[in-house]
């Protein structure tokens, strides 16, 4: 353990004592207001009773002061009393007098005190009752890690003059009471109507629920207008009635599964996964209003903190000033989650990085103090569930769960530092189930001893009105009278749920996407996608013009101007142009983009360029936000390392506003594997689940060029095994116009689903790859490209997808097969059915078709394509392709070059 005490240095510290006492200026500001200090402390007496330390020989009892004070602030935590199910221990062996070279007769003599802001000098036991109620109490507190010097110091005075404990009025006191009378007769009630259904039970953590109304009016006053929530399955109903103002009603509706909702939401999803969206008055006359989002969740726990932190950037980016202010994320934990998820340590790490940061985030942990039915010791490898969250300069404060007037003070203690600082706050609520993991579930075969403590406790609602009882701010009769209120307005939306048959609540949804939804499950591609000429030419040349001044690398400049004069010369445009053309429309047109992604702004693969970098100074300078005093704004990001998060984010992102188009591009297309979780549940799930839309577009590079079993397939065969209902388009676009025509229509259309595009490497730059600026000007995406090459009556047939394609042209260019037309499917879910049919019946000459393919036989669109092939040509296609494998492909170059020249020549074998 590190050496914790300033004593041990008390020969250094005396020198500097005695250098200062010669020379002042000697010795650093620091010390100079240090001594300076001691100096005036004991020069006074506080009162001539008490014996004051006095004198240069005392120094060293001073400085142990000072490092029991220090302790304290750093340490006092580990005292703290703030679990509900121990007795609180009396003492910590760093946290002694002894410990500190301090003895008993010391507390009884006066120090100075500088250390505290409001007390010159003190008696040593008041000294240590102020250390012990502020950091020993029912809050702990770890903030001594914070690097910056002010925000320590505004928390020290905010904490040590209230004690962490500050006194609430009678009317405040009766209103968290209420609070938590609504939260635990809640969930009885739901125990009694609906006994064994899940539900995830708030009992042993009801504190939450006055916890989040406080939080929500005290935002307010900081100007809050939009919350913006995630959480998990705890809690989640009670939530939503006590504190985002959900009916109760609507939630008994849900479990008499009394709604129609196939026809409201799909496929639906357990009520304990729903969103909601909700109005909380936080005025007396209820005029002022804070809008609560609160997004679905599916039970990968913590995956929803990503989302919540892209929404709340978008709805902050989208207001014209104070958008951190007026747009509060908040994040509601289990701890053991919070501890094991590695969503949660990379959604921190995205907090202060400018692409993403959100102002802060307020994370409330319910620390159940158990996982399922994992203990703690079993489940991380920290003292603390939230020790993760201390990898930033975030305070992190530990509080007794039923102690629910300490907890509404913390809540709004950490509100305030997120106000005044932009950062993240995480209040670890250190509480219990009452019941098991779920209502079904028996935690007797594995806790017995915690359940049987467990359950000898009386609810939190009950304790506390015990203490307001015994303070003389509530009666027997008050008591009484909420519960019967309580109970007669359950009982009432039981009735209104029951007798209407379906009462519905308002779930989680954006008005501008209620103006966009649709249900049908057609996806028309007529959606006008063509730009003329004279706008292609002013997007090329005002991407291509920078600054006076700023220096451009001379290599890359030959490269922009090469593109600027391909859109001049009207010929061979290849992919990066098509897509800065793409991008520069939509701009010009009043559609925001953003981009995100690892090197992205660059690209990968050096060719997208977006930011410039000076090579002198190293400024910045993206050209597309240069198009024109009236475009939209373009944001490119360069991502952190992570996929998860950043998937989830931009994922989160995309809710807002079907109008912005929001790209997220994998490094390598595989590495979306590690964001499997977002695309699963969110992606691909979410509008059949929560009737939840998204217009987000997953560039994924795609192609086997001897890279390696992780640098050459995206899994093309996941996307389309998730694809069904019309629920996400799945495109491999093979040109330049194909993906410039792709790109603008997943804008422009009204109807948005995800877009996922395997985008190629080695096409970037193949010379085949290009196209004539008169194919943008005209024309639109095609989901199935016929063969410009074909002949006038072939009699043999090739279906591919993607680069395989310029493999298959250039073999048959050079083996002169005149007889075979190719085909390139490039959109490959919705499948395009009538299309394709339409093209196949057109080439009835050919007597034999072939399915063609870089991937694997077990990978790759071989598998989804086949029995649709097979209905459309009334027998099944050949295969032609690499056999089944467990790895996407070799490692070896000169295997993967044998092995491509063998597939393309078996897909000609006319046999």
């Amino acid at each position: 353990m590190k050496d914790l005490s300033l004593a041990s240095n008390a020969t250094y510290i005396e020198e500097q004592y005695h250098r200062w006492h010669a020379n002042p200026q000697s010795v650093p500001e620091d010390w100079r207001w240090f001594f300076e200090g001691f100096s005036l402390g004991v020069a006074s007496e506080v009162a001539p009773s008490v014996e004051a330390v006095a004198g240069p020989e005392d120094i060293h009892r001073h400085i142990r002061v000072a490092e029991l004070i220090r302790r304290y602030r750093e340490l006092g935590h580990l005292l703290s009393c703030v679990d509900p199910l121990e007795p609180c221990a009396l003492e910590h062996p760093l946290l002694t007098l002894e410990a500190c070279g301090l003895e008993a007769a010391d507390l009884d003599r006066v120090f100075f005190t500088p250390e505290i802001a409001f007390w010159d000098k003190a008696l040593l036991r008041d000294v240590v009752a102020l250390m012990k109620e502020t950091y020993a109490g029912s809050v702990g507190v770890e903030f001594m890690h914070l690097t910056d010097a002010e925000e320590r110091r505004w928390l020290q005075e905010r904490m040590e003059s209230t004690r962490n404990h500050p006194p609430f009025s009678t009317e405040e006191r009766l209103h968290i009471l209420k609070k938590l009378w609504q939260a635990n007769r809640f969930e009885q009630f739901l125990h009694k109507t609906y006994l064994g259904q899940k539900r995830f039970s708030l009992e042993g953590a009801e504190t939450v629920v006055p916890m989040l109304d406080g939080l929500i009016r005290h935002a307010a006053v900081q100007g809050c207008e939009t919350l913006v929530l995630g959480m998990a399955h705890r809690g989640r109903l009670n939530v939503q009635v006590n504190v985002l103002g959900k009916s109760p009603a609507a939630v008994f509706s849900e479990f008499e599964e009394s709604c129609d909702t196939e026809s409201e939401t799909g496929s639906g999803d357990v009520k304990y996964h729903k969103g909601f969206t909700g109005w909380v008055s936080v005025s007396e006359d209820g005029l002022k209003k804070v809008r609560t989002l609160l997004l679905p969740n599916p039970s990968h726990l913590e995956s929803v903190n990503p989302v919540v932190e892209g929404l709340a950037r978008a709805l902050q980016d989208a207001l014209d000033h104070r958008g951190t202010d007026r747009v509060l994320p908040v994040l509601i934990h289990g701890d053991a989650a919070f501890a094991g998820q590695g969503v949660v340590y990379e959604t921190l790490n995205l907090s202060q990085l400018a692409g993403y940061r959100t102002g802060g985030t307020l994370h409330l942990v319910i620390n159940n103090q158990i996982g399922f039915t994992t203990v703690p010791q079993e489940a991380r490898s920290t003292r603390y569930a939230t020790d993760v969250a201390k990898m930033l300069p975030a305070p992190v404060f530990h509080v007794h769960g039923e102690d629910p007037e300490a907890a509404v003070h913390v809540m709004q203690l950490a509100c305030d530092y997120r106000y005044r600082y932009g950062k993240d706050v995480v209040i670890d609520v250190v509480c219990y189930r009452r019941y098991g993991h779920n209502e079904g579930d028996e935690p007797y075969y594995t806790q017995p001893t915690m359940v049987e403590r467990i359950r000898r406790r009386p609810p939190v609602n009950e304790l506390y009105a015990a203490r307001l009882q015994e303070a003389k701010v509530v009666s027997a009769d008050q008591i009484e009278e909420l519960e019967k209120n309580t109970l007669a307005g359950l009982e009432n939306a039981l009735k209104e749920a029951r007798a209407t048959g379906c009462v519905l609540a308002e779930d989680f949804g954006l008005e501008a996407w209620k103006r966009a939804a649709t249900k049908e499950k057609s996806y028309a591609e007529g959606v006008p996608t063509a730009v003329s000429a004279e706008r292609l030419l002013a997007i090329a040349r005002a991407t291509h013009t920078y600054p006076a001044g700023f220096h451009v690398n001379p290599k890359l400049e030959k490269i922009l101007d090469k593109r600027r004069e391909k859109v001049e010369s009207g010929k061979d445009l290849d992919w990066s142009t098509g897509e800065l053309l793409a991008l520069g429309s939509l701009l010009l047109e009043g559609h925001p983009v953003r981009l995100s992604g690892q090197d992205c702004g660059r690209g990968t693969f050096s060719h997208r360029h977006a930011i410039l970098y000076d090579v002198q100074s190293e400024e910045t300078y993206v050209p597309l936000n240069h198009l024109a005093a009236t475009q939209a704004p373009f944001v490119v990001v360069n991502s952190s390392l992570s996929e998860y998060a950043v998937l989830g984010f931009e994922y989160g992102y995309s809710l807002r506003d079907p109008s912005t188009l929001v790209l997220w591009e994998a490094q390598f297309g595989d590495f979306a594997n590690n964001a499997q979780t977002i695309i699963d549940q969110y992606v691909c799930a979410a509008e059949a689940k929560w009737n939840v839309s998204s217009g987000l577009v997953l560039l994924l590079p795609h192609g086997y060029e001897g890279m390696g079993p992780e640098h050459s397939s995206a899994r093309l065969e996941r996307y389309l095994q998730l694809s069904a209902q019309n629920n996400v388009r799945v495109c491999q676009p093979t040109t330049p116009a194909q993906f410039f025509h792709l790109v603008r229509r997943q804008a422009l259309h009204p109807h948005k689903k995800p877009l996922v595009v395997m985008t190629p490497k080695s096409l970037l730059r193949h010379p085949q790859a290009v196209s004539p600026l008169s194919d943008f000007v005209g024309g639109r995406f095609e989901s199935v490209l016929d063969d410009p090459h074909a002949p006038p009556l072939p009699t043999y047939g090739i279906l591919c997808t993607g680069k395989v394609y310029y493999d298959l042209a250039a073999f048959r260019e050079k083996a002169q097969r005149d007889d075979v037309v190719l085909l390139r499917l490039e959109e490959i879910y919705p499948f395009p059915e009538e299309k394709l049919s339409a093209l196949l019946g057109a080439y009835g000459s050919v007597r034999r078709w072939v399915w063609a393919q870089e991937e694997p036989q077990n990978m790759g669109a071989w598998s989804f394509v086949c029995p649709l092939l097979h209905k459309l040509l009334g027998e099944k296609p050949t295969y032609a392709g690499r056999p089944a494998s467990a790895s996407p492909a070799t490692g070896f170059h000169r295997r993967h070059k044998e092995e491509q020249e063998r597939l393309v020549a078996e897909a000609f074998q006319d046999s």
